[in-house]
């Protein structure tokens, strides 16, 4: 079948869909109502530096500051411009030459507070957005992705994707790249370079080196915090990063994105051209091609397997919990083999739902206890493999003697259930409500405190939610009963419709 990447784009949202065999193996999701900033590069200022975490709080000129770690500080900073440093306010002029061919700062012994000071000014990149209270995570360590080559400035080094299985054509164009370089600046050759020429790769790689020097000027004229460098527009971003040959065609339905992607497309990748489509039908893009469905399928915890089994995803603050079930699948020859063939559907469906979901930063898997140590590893390294597909770099640990896999996936954006949803208005994210009988016994509580004070005589009328009245006239009719004896005082119950089913008024 047809790999198809979609694009829908409205003014205030777009979505892109890359489409595999008929599934959404990939869904990214821009909404113009916040500010993207993964891969902008700002000129930022130095608020705050933590020896003890070995990190600093950086202004990049946005409402929160960014976190930027000791192991992401180039070892040059000392060079680069400072405000407020000792002796009064200097301005160093920042050079095509400050930038090029400077590691990071692996150093077990280095500090940040030997690297970086307060009110100095720094040029950073935003390496991971904001994701709920933290602020964006930023590296001084500059890329600048095109179609065929990433640039490094700060790097002296040639990479080649591993995706190029052909060690020869490593080789050709790694050597091309050695040729072509005009300074000591890195690059890495994406996977799209197999087969491309000589002319193209230069092409671009000046078109990048150019963008390089700009980013610098920009550095020496601005004077406080603010972008330098915003990354292209998640429909670019997506002809540049996941446009390949492997996809058959590019449908979008919108004319002006599409006239964009193609100029776009004829700079970079004329031969695509013809593979790029306008959509123009009635119907929604994304309902057209039954993408819409999947969307809502991806926020489900509960993820049913072809076997019967199901795998259930549960998020909370430090990581992502993933439980492997047999559900309705009982096998058809012994116990052992049963769990064997639902684990190993499991763990490829879970690789498929982390990628789908973007799910990143530390994830637990907690797959049914096998008890041959054979089956236990044919389940890990069936995980591996599920795994190698995924563009996001993954870190799988063998199982443990509970069943537990842990593993972690750079986490760069916001996942798909973060993105989509918000905690429950009525339950306050804690994922389940009290049940109504222990509403009904909160309630007698209460009934309790406030008669001890006001003492006999009289009534009270309570307000509940229906649900719950339902309980306290039907199930809980004996203990009203006691409750007017002891209280010596009638309780009338009436309804509230518009009451959450947690909320009660007493009235006396």
């Amino acid at each position: 079948m047809a790999v198809e990447l979609i694009i829908h784009v409205r003014p205030y949202e777009t979505r892109v869909a890359l489409v595999e065999k008929g599934a959404v193996t990939e869904l990214h999701t821009e909404r113009n109502s916040g500010q993207q900033l993964l891969r902008n590069i700002y000129r930022g200022r130095v608020v705050k530096v933590l020896p003890g975490m070995q990190a600093a709080f950086v202004d990049i000129g946005l409402d929160r500051t960014a976190f930027l770690y000791v192991s992401d500080v180039n070892r040059d900073s000392r060079s680069w411009p400072r405000n407020g440093a000792e002796g009064g306010d200097t301005e160093e002029s920042v050079g095509e030459d400050h930038y090029p061919g400077r590691p990071f700062c692996r150093c077990p012994t280095c500090r940040i507070d030997e690297i970086l000071h307060e009110g100095q000014d720094i040029m950073v990149q935003v390496s991971r957005e904001p994701i709920g209270k933290k602020g964006a995570r930023i590296t001084t360590h500059v890329s600048l992705p095109g179609r065929h080559l990433v640039l490094l400035p700060t790097v002296d080094h040639i990479g080649v994707s591993r995706r190029i299985e052909s060690i020869g054509e490593k080789e050709r164009l790694k050597a091309l790249m050695e040729e072509i370089r005009a300074s000591k600046m890195g690059f890495i050759i994406r996977t799209v370079s197999e087969g491309t020429s000589r002319e193209k790769l230069k092409a671009e790689a000046d078109f990048l080196e150019k963008l390089w020097f700009n980013i610098q000027r920009r550095m020496e004229k601005l004077t406080r915090p603010g972008l330098l460098y915003e990354d292209l527009s998640i429909s670019l971003r997506a002809v540049r990063d996941l446009f390949t040959r492997e996809v058959d065609r590019l449908i979008i339905d919108s004319p002006e994105q599409y006239d964009r992607i193609m100029e776009f497309i004829d700079m970079f990748a004329p031969r695509l051209r013809y593979s790029v489509e306008l959509y123009e039908g009635a119907e929604p893009i994304f309902d057209a091609f039954g993408i819409e469905v999947e969307i809502s399928r991806a926020l489900n915890k509960k993820v049913w397997l072809k076997s019967g089994g199901y795998i259930v995803i549960d998020h909370t603050e430090a990581l992502t919990v993933v439980d492997v079930n047999t559900g309705s699948y009982v096998g058809a020859r012994n116990l052992e083999e049963t769990i064997l063939k639902t684990n190993l559907e499991a763990v490829k469906e879970i690789a498929y739902q982390l990628k789908l979901r973007n799910i990143g930063g530390l994830i637990v898997i907690d797959v049914i206890d096998m008890e041959r140590k054979t089956n236990r590893e044919k389940v890990f390294l069936a995980l591996k493999e599920a795994l190698s597909g995924d563009k996001a770099t993954c870190n799988v640990l063998p199982m443990s003697e509970l069943g537990l896999i842990e593993m972690t996936r750079k986490r760069t954006s916001a996942n798909l259930h973060a993105l989509l949803t918000e905690p429950c208005l009525y339950c306050e994210g804690r994922g389940s409500l009290k049940s109504r009988r222990t509403v009904c016994y909160e309630i007698f509580r209460e009934l309790e405190r406030e008669c001890a004070m006001l003492g006999p005589g009289g009534q009270a009328v309570i307000q509940v939610h229906p649900a719950v009245e339902a309980v306290l006239m039907e199930e809980e009719q004996d203990s009203l009963v006691d409750l007017e004896r002891r209280l010596k005082r009638r309780v009338v119950i009436e309804t509230g419709d518009d009451l959450h089913i947690e909320n009660y008024q007493i009235t006396f």
